[in-house]
């Protein structure tokens, strides 16, 4: 059986470990784990996950500053962001940019999941309440 890919990039060494159990339970490969975006943006393009996880306030390179990086050099690999930011103009930047997953991090244990699994059958994900984002 084929496990998707999924790289995480969290400045939080906690949350990354949290992460990795949630998507590991769910039968995904965790292929690496970096701590900035600078290291993220590498180990993407290095390792070529199906989904990158990133938080969006890191060091060297934010999350967003990641996927539009990402997306100029036309990775395919899909992408959910993984934040503190429960503001609607985060999510709709995130959008603009291709991202389609936006979770909360307090909504991790039920979310990240479900955002992972829409993001590799191409469809969107964003954590409630911001749902009602213009997210499709």
């Amino acid at each position: 059986m084929h496990r998707s890919r999924v790289l995480l990039v969290d400045d939080n060494p906690e949350f990354l470990d949290i992460a990795a159990t949630l998507l590991e339970g769910h039968h995904y490969e965790i292929v690496g784990k970096a701590l900035n975006g600078e290291e993220g943006l590498e180990a993407t393009l290095s390792l070529d996950p199906d989904v990158v996880v990133l938080d969006i306030s890191m060091p060297c390179l934010n999350g967003l500053e990641v996927a539009t990086r990402l997306r100029e050099r036309k990775h395919r690999a899909a992408v959910v962001l993984l934040t503190f930011h429960e503001d609607v103009e985060f999510a709709r930047a995130a959008r603009s940019i291709g991202v389609l997953g936006y979770v909360i991090k307090r909504r991790m244990a039920s979310d990240l999941p479900a955002a992972v699994t829409a993001a590799l059958a191409g469809r969107a994900f964003v954590s409630p309440p911001l749902e009602l984002v213009e997210y499709a």
